[in-house]
């Protein structure tokens, strides 16, 4: 369907004026649809990925590989039944130079996302693992992520440490998840 500003009138839950090109780490959770279990199960605190699970895990860290400025580290990524945490570390597209120009987004223009941003990142992440886990159930076409991401800007290291051990314990505490 094409764009049409009457209908496809989203509000971002981005903050504003924030430069999302810009260097720094970022914790995003990235949600199935309907929160459908679609990559393990939990099993004594610890979790089991099947196949569509082992090709989240693979792609987030393809991510890094395809893109020089992104960072990702083992301990800080976990794939859960229906969601994915994970820190990224973007060290700026270009370089960590702020982008030249900004992109106002008038009501009668496409919403826009901006090379090398968190968001372009993480729609590229998921668009290759929709893409595979498609390939792999034979199921061309067919939704696997809900339409948006929560993301938080790390900004000192005790907000880093705090999301660290999220991450880390997320599987011991699935029985007390929200996205559950």
């Amino acid at each position: 369907m094409p764009y049409d500003p009457d209908v496809h009138h989203r509000r971002s839950i981005r903050l504003k004026e924030y430069d999302y090109t810009k260097a720094g780490a970022y914790f995003v959770t990235i949600v199935t649809y309907q929160r459908e279990p679609l990559f393990g199960e939990i099993v004594d605190g610890a979790m089991n990925l099947n196949p569509l699970g082992e090709i989240a895990r693979r792609e987030w860290f393809k991510t890094a590989e395809l893109r020089p400025y992104v960072e990702l580290y083992e301990d800080e990524f976990v794939v859960m039944p229906n969601h994915a945490h994970g820190i990224i570390w973007n060290n700026g597209a270009d370089g960590g130079a702020e982008r030249r120009s900004a992109r106002t987004g008038a009501a009668d223009e496409k919403p826009h996302v901006d090379a090398g941003s968190l968001g372009a990142i993480v729609r590229a992440y998921k668009s290759a693992v929709t893409y595979a886990i498609n390939a792999a159930r034979q199921s061309r076409g067919v939704v696997v992520w809900h339409r948006n991401y929560h993301e938080h800007i790390i900004r000192d290291d005790a907000d880093l440490k705090r999301i660290r051990d999220y991450i880390a314990n997320n599987p011991l505490k699935w029985t007390e998840d929200s996205l559950r």
